[in-house]
């Protein structure tokens, strides 16, 4: 191989790998807005527990404890 062949054969290498680090890139932005969007899923979903968890019997309400 010439000189010339081996710096050819380099850029093109180069070339790919950029190619292939932006794809990656993109992909790891898309999986960080699904993080995201789980993370605030979750924290919904434990509001809505501790909400029901401290919620007072059915049949009972909050005034009729102080009697």
């Amino acid at each position: 191989m010439s000189v010339t062949d081996r710096i050819l054969s380099a850029l093109t290498t180069v070339i790919r790998m950029n190619d292939r680090v932006e794809q990656i890139a993109g992909l790891m932005k898309e999986q960080q807005r699904r993080i995201d969007d789980l993370n605030g899923r979750v924290i919904r979903l434990e509001t809505m527990l501790e909400l029901a968890l401290n919620r007072p019997p059915a049949g009972r309400s909050r005034l009729m404890e102080d009697d």
